[in-house]
């Protein structure tokens, strides 16, 4: 009796295909974030009694059992280079799953180098967001789930993600933006645009590099910033000092306004980030790490602590069937015996998947690892699938939830899929959106006396082999949080 996953075809007044159960859950554990995964595989280990976390874990065997265990010599390995073959064994071809002998999952050699060619340059099941509270969410977690709502451009969001997870416990980020900008390889004015706009997040004072900015932040929020409680917030050292008559001065306001005013500040939050879990404050684990090699290549390999070891054990198997003597209890152990060996293979076929598909996206965005944000190259699902032979459906499930950790950060995979432009003809490659409008801020953060309109920002793109229409220009603008030309001459009249 074949316990593996397969699809049914029934035939009746209608046909359907019909997934397996195991199918079924095949599929969900490709689409497992490295926590569902283990919580997965706790439970089985707690009601299957043929499967065990390590062999140490194993039921002894009695003397006459004693024999040495044996393990798969040969862990799946995903092969990346044109000229291999991709093979698997998971639809049960090869040795029958009842005749083999304790198998156990080894990850550890679960890696591979992927050549470039180019030099280096520098369910249902599932718990549900309504589950969490505010209580036991993490700040981390709490600031993504706004980001990943309010802003749907992958190379901004990266950005964005980069800036939460420097946040500190009490809601303060402390690295310095130039550094920040450095090692994404993006502009420093689009890092801080990022930084405002994470600022606007819930808790209110977020994101502060100071005291006085998380209290002005807070201030804001509450339409309360007005001059003389900035002039207030830019002398807190005054008031820690209770020198009052010289800070009524400086707020050029008279007693009883001051003593108002401070009482608004006291009702602030000093540190916006403390009423939240901070158990985990880095609570997302990469799934992969992409390291650069002397050759200028970049290694990938799966990371261990996320991929759960188990086994199967044949002699406890053999043992109590051996025993049984009812046909019913002979049919539980066989059932949980083939599902074992089910999700032993199943763990190797998603280690596997994920490692090709990770491997081909290293390749296909080799640029953005070497370069930085502006070379983001566009890729869609389909491009992965073609070169993968999955299917973009199985892409997506890889993709989402699942995260590599590189030289420039920790990243979840799908935000390296972006959409393109093209180049102008014979220009060469595609362009991503996001790239052009990384160039859109830099030609207007680099705006002297004269100041670009639209039309004038697509001219300077053809310059550069982009094609882009106005009104995709305007997109683009508004969507950085630019004013338009006529908007930025005025406030550049008003600032003289």
């Amino acid at each position: 009796m074949s316990n593996g996953p397969k699809l049914e075809l029934r035939q009746g007044q209608h046909q359907s295909l019909v997934m397996t159960q195991q199918l079924q859950q095949s599929i969900k554990l490709l689409q497992c974030t490295a926590l569902e995964l283990r919580t997965f595989v706790e439970q089985e280990l707690e009601k299957n009694p043929f499967l065990n976390e390590e062999e140490g874990d194993a039921p002894e065997a009695s003397p006459e059992e004693e024999t040495s265990t044996e393990t798969s010599d040969s862990p799946p390995e995903a092969n990346f280079d044109d000229d291999q073959d991709f093979t698997s064994d998971m639809g049960g071809s090869g040795e029958s799953w009842d005749d083999s002998a304790e198998i156990e999952t080894d990850y550890l050699r679960q890696e591979h180098h992927i050549s470039t060619g180019q030099a280096d340059f520098g369910d249902e099941d599932m718990p549900s967001a309504q589950d969490n509270t505010a209580h036991s969410k993490s700040l981390r977690d709490h600031l993504l789930e706004q980001l990943h709502l309010q802003e749907s451009d992958p190379a901004r969001r990266m950005i964005g993600a980069y800036l939460i997870d420097l946040v500190d416990e009490a809601g303060y980020i402390k690295e310095e933006l130039s550094v920040v900008a450095e090692t994404l390889g993006a502009d420093l004015s689009e890092v801080k645009t990022m930084l405002q706009f994470v600022q606007t997040f819930d808790p209110a004072g977020i994101g502060a590099r100071s005291l006085s900015e998380c209290l002005a932040l807070q201030l804001r929020d509450k339409n309360r910033l007005d001059p003389a409680m900035q002039s207030l917030l830019d002398h807190l050292s005054l008031l820690a000092a209770s020198r009052f008559d010289e800070l009524q001065k400086r707020c050029n306001v008279d007693r009883d306004d001051l003593r108002q005013m401070i009482a608004e500040i006291r009702a602030l939050n000093p540190k916006p980030g403390g009423d939240f879990s901070h158990e985990i404050i880095q609570s997302v684990e990469p799934d992969m790490f992409v390291r650069r090699t002397p050759d200028g290549n970049w290694h990938i390999e799966l990371n261990m602590n996320n991929f759960p070891k188990v086994m199967v054990n044949k002699r406890y198997y053999k043992k109590i069937t051996a025993e049984s003597r009812n046909k019913k209890d002979k049919d539980y152990l066989a059932e949980q015996f083939g599902s074992a060996n089910w999700l032993v293979r199943a763990l190797e076929q998603r280690a596997q998947t994920m490692l090709k598909v990770g491997g081909e996206l290293v390749k296909q965005q080799d640029a953005f690892f070497r370069l930085g944000v502006r070379y983001l190259k566009p890729m869609t699902l389909k491009v992965i699938a073609a070169e993968t032979g999955y299917h973009e459906s199985t892409i997506s499930r890889v993709t989402n939830g699942k995260f590599l950790i590189c030289p420039r950060g920790t990243f979840e995979l799908k935000y390296f899929f972006t959409s393109a432009l093209a180049r102008s003809e014979g220009g060469g490659d595609d362009v991503s959106s996001n790239a052009v409008k990384d160039y859109i801020s830099e030609l207007i953060g680099k705006e002297t006396d004269a100041v670009l309109s639209d039309d004038d920002i697509v001219e300077k793109l053809k310059e550069r082999n982009i094609t882009v229409a106005r009104r995709t220009v305007a997109k683009y603008r508004e969507a950085l949080g630019i004013p338009s030309s006529p908007k930025r001459r005025r406030l550049r009249a008003s600032a003289f």
